[in-house]
């Protein structure tokens, strides 16, 4: 039963992994442009420098489920590989259960607030090209669900581990 709610949550994370990794190429496609406008024309946009600034954000945001999911977030394991197997995996379960969930579930509901009342607001940006600024604290929110998501099946596959080493 653990080893399918993983596989699904763990599936669902690599397919929304992938899709936001394709944000790689709108966001290369107009910084390219802007500067080719910029430094070519000398014409700058008002917008390519807001948008790239949005879409690497959504970027960064969407992608930490994935990182999770790969284990790619940075660790300082000094301490922790001096360890027995099982030790790491008690210290493993215990930082997830103490930190990740608790304080990755708040932002998450912290950054689900803050998207809705943007929402509500419909917020623009201040500058002069003034886009909505809703889509991209909803997608913000996305991601830290997306991660807290992760998280549970980063614990359970954990838990798991921990069981087969007895």
């Amino acid at each position: 039963m653990i080893n399918k709610i993983c596989k699904g949550i763990d599936g669902v994370q690599d397919w929304f992994g992938y899709i936001t990794a394709m944000l790689i190429f709108p966001m290369t496609a107009i910084i390219i442009y802007e500067v080719f406008m910029r430094y070519i024309f000398n014409r700058p946009t008002s917008w390519g420098f807001e948008l790239t600034t949005y879409i690497y954000g959504m970027h960064f945001m969407l992608g930490l489920g994935y990182t999770l999911l790969y284990n790619g977030h940075v660790r300082v394991e000094v301490f922790l590989t001096l360890l027995s197997r099982r030790k790491q995996k008690i210290i493993s379960v215990l930082c997830h259960l103490i930190l990740l969930l608790p304080v990755f579930s708040l932002f998450c509901y912290a950054s689900w607030s803050y998207a809705w009342t943007s929402v509500v607001r419909l917020e623009k940006s201040w500058t002069s090209w003034a886009p909505p600024l809703y889509p991209f604290k909803l997608l913000m929110a996305l991601g830290f669900l997306m991660f807290v998501i992760q998280g549970v099946s980063s614990l359970l596959k954990e838990i798991q581990a921990l069981r087969e080493l007895k």
